[in-house]
């Protein structure tokens, strides 16, 4: 089986709530994604909706991975930026597969979706490199440096996971050019 990938799909209640599921089930099975569990798909609908706005204004665009039944299994979102000097990268937020597909090459897959997107697909033109949030301790980083990612900064216990639980805030880059 292969996920099948898609940039830019159209917003529709079938898509919503199946990211919002994906992103409940990657956060209570401890996965980095901006939440720590136990997390409802409601208490995660809000940030939800900030990206599926910047959608609609043309500051974020999405790539989503289904699976053979048409299930949301990835998703990764990029950010553009509007500060003026910056304009030439990408953020990369929201970067999730089911957890129960991984370990089969679909991180990967999905890794490989974002790369194409950034440097074929339409407003993606001046895109020189993505950049990417990662919270240490969850052996992650590695995964993306096999990705062709490379750590450019760190900072120590930026995350607060919990009391006593600080992690480092890891920015990895990927170049285009």
């Amino acid at each position: 089986m292969t996920l099948t990938f898609e940039a830019d799909p159209s917003v529709d209640q079938a898509l919503t709530d199946g990211i919002l599921a994906l992103w409940a089930d990657v956060s209570n099975a401890g996965g980095a994604v901006g939440f720590v569990p136990p997390v409802t798909p409601d208490e995660i609908r809000p940030s939800l909706l900030r990206h599926l706005a910047g959608m609609a204004e043309g500051t974020q665009r999405l790539v989503v991975g289904r699976d053979e039944h048409g299930e949301v299994a990835a998703t990764a979102f990029f950010s553009f930026n509007s500060h003026r000097l910056m304009t030439h990268w990408v953020w990369l937020y929201t970067v999730m597969v089911h957890p129960k597909h991984q370990g089969e090459g679909y991180g990967r897959d999905l890794m490989a979706a974002v790369e194409h997107t950034a440097r074929t697909a339409p407003g993606f033109e001046a895109i020189e490199a993505v950049r990417l949030g990662v919270r240490g301790g969850t052996g992650v980083d590695a995964f993306y440096a096999k990705c062709g990612y490379k750590e450019v900064g760190r900072v120590p216990g930026a995350i607060r996971v919990a009391p006593g639980d600080d992690r480092d805030d890891i920015t990895m880059l990927l170049p285009l050019t």
